[in-house]
């Protein structure tokens, strides 16, 4: 099972946007050198009111180019980086792994998938309308939750556009995503 990067996005700002780079580099433990969520403990505003020790399964936000596809066919443009993702692929039913997966990304970098992006309110404020393609319902009938998924770093690496995405399935039984 493998796919491919498309873009890597980066900020270090808190912003809802993040623009895209020509190479980020992933930090074990801590996330996307320079990003504004890298850390060890949470740096989601939101979930830092609450607890600001909690550990980070924040630290690398990926999603899948074919939701932009799909967004599109509804009438709305969204671009890599635009919806906050760090890393954007193509090919990976990311949506569809377990807690535990890692993905290869490139070379070197390895994540592991802690779970689902909560899709927040600013995803309307980027484009009225885009919440409701962006939490659905699956075919019988719970809310599915498509703006990609969260991990951790693992094994620290630079990542580009072009490089290849290969998935490692974790043993045992598979727990589905849930919201982090």
């Amino acid at each position: 099972m493998g796919g491919t990067v498309t873009a890597v996005s980066s900020n270090g700002t808190y912003s809802f946007s993040k623009p895209n780079r020509d190479s980020v580099r992933l930090i074990a433990g801590l996330g996307v050198e320079g990003d504004v969520h890298a850390g060890v403990t949470v740096k989601h505003r939101f979930r830092m009111e609450k607890d600001p020790s909690q550990p980070n399964l924040r630290q690398v936000h990926l999603m899948h180019e074919e939701l932009f596809d799909e967004v599109r066919e509804a009438g709305f443009e969204v671009a890599a980086g635009q919806l906050g993702e760090n890393v954007t692929t193509r090919g990976i039913d990311l949506l569809g792994l377990p807690v535990g997966a890692r993905l290869l990304l490139g070379a070197q970098a390895v994540v592991e998938v802690t779970g689902l992006r909560n899709p927040c309110a600013q995803i309307d404020g980027f484009q009225k309308g885009l919440m409701k393609q962006v939490v659905g319902r699956g075919e019988d009938g719970p809310v599915r939750f498509k703006a990609g998924v969260m991990s951790i770093v693992l094994v620290g690496g630079v990542v580009r556009p072009g490089d290849s995405v290969k998935v490692e399935l974790p043993d045992g039984p598979h727990r589905p995503l849930e919201i982090v």
